[in-house]
């Protein structure tokens, strides 16, 4: 009896369900898909997904998905795999692109050089407008895939200049490539880090940045293809930073539960351990408390104004450094605009504070005798919590960033832990001056 061959599943399908797979049922439906249309998933996966996917294939299969990517994509692919297959997967790739890959290999991941792919169009400065014409075909037909602009080269491979595909169409076809190209280039060193040159491509809406060495001989380009990835995962990591834990280093799924935890669980005991403070602030005060209980009713309504300013403060700060809106010598400005930000915040809180007591206080007679010297310890103790908070959170990216550190670090709930200690020290100071010889 004839078996029925099983029915082809569809990428866009595939691509829904695949992070609810596990590794063997990935597999499985990969080989079910069109042939025709496999090509175009795999190239869609992340780095990590095209590790896991050649590993778990069969060593014939491996070499033909591996060898159907770019150097800087096989590299990304090589790193995202385990240590000790490394080794396995270059020696799947054909030997010129093997040398290529391992050369990448040398750089850091966060580096230009590491981003770069080192197959680009190249022409000569002394080639005709047809010869050049002619020779990115060649090019385009042998290895180089990624054809925005060509660029312009001498013997030694020393950066000439840049032309784009349409200056070569609108020229005449004995001009020579000299008389057409640009000399006005943007280009990176090997060294420079993936942020600037995310700035640069924002900057100049260019779709590719040669890489050039301290000689200006060419290496290669980064695309921007490859610095939106980048962007992606910066910005990733920094919201999970904000958010008070350490960046995961793979999606969400394919995190492991104790890797989760451990990435977690410590910042958490950082800040519970912050927390315990607030207790130590509160017991300092417990003959204040004491004699005016009517005080610790708005204990959390003081700290979390405070910690929720610092926090909105810290937001700003950190992606405005993220896009170099703001520059660490502008901390003094930042400074004065925080604390008249922090003060006129502080004041409408304050207000809002004073009007709910005293209504209350009309209403239900809740808070007392000295309900209006209560409305007026709440309200000034905002101003004076707001404010700190507010400046804070302002300052600490820039401390942090002078420190050398990722200013992202200095996340929402770090803040709001420093200045619900500090809340506590500012609101029973401003009771014990406004309620001395009443309440306390």
């Amino acid at each position: 009896m004839a078996t029925l061959d099983p029915e082809p599943i569809f990428p866009h399908d595939l691509r829904d369900a695949w992070p609810a797979l596990s590794r063997d049922e990935r597999v499985e439906s990969f080989k079910m898909v069109p042939h025709a249309t496999a090509d175009d998933f795999f190239l869609s996966l992340s780095a990590q997904e095209q590790a896991e996917l050649i590993l778990s294939l069969a060593p014939g299969e491996r070499r033909t998905w591996l060898r159907l990517l770019a150097p800087d994509d096989a590299v990304d692919v090589i790193q995202s795999a385990p240590a000790d297959a490394r080794d396995s997967l270059l020696q799947e790739l054909d030997e010129s692109t093997r040398r290529e890959v391992q050369a990448l290999l040398a750089y850091e991941e966060d580096e230009a050089g590491g981003l770069m792919n080192p197959r680009f169009a190249r022409v000569r400065p002394e080639m005709t407008i047809d010869e050049a014409i002619s020779y990115l075909r060649k090019q385009t037909r042998e290895k180089v895939e990624t054809v925005y602009y060509a660029y312009v080269l001498d013997a030694q491979q020393h950066m000439q200049g840049v032309v784009s595909l349409r200056q070569l169409f609108q020229a005449a076809p004995d001009k020579r490539v000299a008389d057409v190209m640009s000399r006005d280039l943007v280009t990176v060193s090997e060294d420079t880090d993936q942020e600037h040159v995310s700035r640069l491509f924002a900057e100049h809406g260019l779709m590719a940045i040669p890489v050039v060495d301290a000689d200006r001989r060419m290496k290669g380009i980064v695309t921007v293809d490859d610095i939106v990835q980048v962007v992606q995962e910066e910005a990733t990591e920094d919201i999970q930073k904000v958010g008070g834990m350490e960046a995961l280093d793979a999606p969400y799924f394919e995190v492991t539960f104790l890797a989760m935890l451990k990435k977690r669980a410590g910042w958490l005991l950082v800040l519970f351990l912050g927390e315990m403070l607030t207790a130590t602030a509160m017991g300092h005060f417990e003959e204040e408390i004491s004699k005016a209980v009517v005080l610790a009713l708005f204990v959390p309504l003081i700290i979390s104004s405070g910690g929720n300013s610092g926090s909105q403060a810290t937001t700003l700060i950190i992606r405005s450094l993220a896009l170099t809106e703001v520059r660490l010598r502008d901390w003094w400005r930042v400074m004065r605009r925080e604390v008249l930000a922090g003060v006129a915040l502080g004041a409408t809180l304050g207000c809002v504070g004073i009007a709910r007591i005293l209504i209350w206080q009309g209403i239900f007679h809740t808070y007392g005798e000295h309900a209006v010297l209560v409305a007026l310890t709440v309200g000034m103790s905002l101003v004076g919590v707001v404010t700190w908070g507010t400046l804070s959170g302002s300052m600490l990216p820039f401390i942090l960033r002078r420190l050398g550190f990722d200013p992202a670090s200095a996340s929402a709930p770090f803040v709001a832990t420093l200045v619900d200690v500090s809340g506590l020290v500012i609101y029973f100071t401003v009771a014990s001056l406004i309620l001395r010889g009443t309440l306390l």
